[in-house]
């Protein structure tokens, strides 16, 4: 009897003994279990999810927001016509052309923006989830982005010169500008670089940062401006006649009329020379529409001329409109600014 007591307490022992050591490894593989195998890679699966979810909704009210911009109209019904709401809010209004396209351009920049910088706080986050010391990664970022910033000070002030140009809308795409050494269409506009095509089908590519200055030829309206050279012996108050009735019957033409923003205009005399006179005709058109514009004038105040036997020794454009024409800009020039003449307001 005594002998088997000892032996059952042998026995107990050692199952006391054994018992505690499979419930720890049982405790070792649930816990392995949990942090390994479902607690990082669900914590990684909810920050990805979590990622793009964001990206997606802020694409999407950006999206939004410029689609409002983009399909904006003016109120019609409330001023009478199309040409009268043209005329109330301006090509540079709210409802204009150029204002979508810079929205869209807008758009595109925060979209990418957005996307960037949740990629950026995604991979960081992800970094400290599998355990790595995100803080010196982080100060070398740092250090290395301020030799960057040193080393590439022109990239940066390119991207500034881009993004306050974006932001004031100086010139879009579209638009015929004169920057200097480039004179052209503009074809692309980024934060970088501005893309000019010229006349004779040369591509510039200009950086932002060297922009000095820009002449927009077709921002908001433009006027035809003609000055109209007629011999110094001639009738000036009937040529004055014959011109405003030329200017009256293309501004009646239903082909013109929509290019057209105000009745145009004969100022009178603008200058005096030796060979003749110099009478100034203006004409407020939609942008980009001044040459169109100014051709047909041209024309018909020839013909009409002719068929008054008044002498005309040269139509010709005001130096201050010469070129700049999206099938024949100015040349470009290296120099100073070209001379402007102001307006002679009548």
């Amino acid at each position: 009897m005594i002998g088997l007591l000892a032996a059952g307490g042998v026995v107990g022992t050692a199952g006391l003994v054994a018992a505690p050591e499979l419930t720890q490894a049982e405790q070792y593989s649930a816990e392995w279990w949990r942090d390994v195998l479902l607690d990082v890679p669900l914590r990684l699966a909810g920050l990805i999810l979590i990622a793009v979810v964001t990206r997606y909704l802020l694409h999407k009210f950006i999206n939004r927001m410029v689609r409002r911009t983009v399909e904006k109209e003016p109120p019609k019904a409330v001023l009478g016509s199309a040409r009268a709401a043209r005329i109330v809010f301006g090509g540079a209004g709210a409802y204009s052309e150029r204002r979508a396209l810079r929205a869209e351009t807008m758009g595109s920049v925060l979209r990418s923006i957005t996307t960037v910088l949740i990629s950026a706080i995604a991979v960081v986050t992800a970094l400290e989830m599998l355990g790595y010391a995100v803080g010196p990664v982080l100060a070398s970022a740092g250090v290395l982005g301020v030799a960057l910033g040193f080393g590439a000070q022109n990239l940066v002030k390119d991207f500034l010169a881009g993004s306050a140009m974006l932001l004031e809308d100086q010139y879009g795409v579209g638009d015929v500008v004169d920057m200097g050494h480039a004179v052209g269409t503009v074809e692309a506009v980024s934060l970088r670089i501005t893309r000019l095509r010229s006349v004779d089908g040369t591509v510039w590519y200009v950086r932002n940062g060297e922009i000095v200055r820009v002449g927009n030829s077709s921002y908001g309206w433009s006027r035809a401006l003609l000055d109209v050279h007629i011999p110094a012996d001639a009738d000036v108050s009937r040529a004055k006649r014959l011109l405003e009735e030329v200017v009256t019957d293309l501004a009646a033409d239903e082909r013109w009329s929509e290019l057209i923003l105000e009745p145009p205009e004969v100022w009178g005399v603008e200058d005096l020379t030796a060979d003749g006179v110099l009478i100034r005709v203006v004409i407020k058109t939609k942008p980009l529409e001044q040459w169109g514009v100014a051709r047909e004038l041209r024309e018909r105040i020839k013909r009409r001329f002719d068929a008054e036997r008044l002498t005309l020794p040269v139509a010709t454009e005001s130096p201050a409109q010469a070129g700049g024409d999206p099938t024949n800009p100015p040349p470009a020039s290296s120099g100073s600014a070209p001379p402007v003449i102001p307006p002679h307001e009548p």
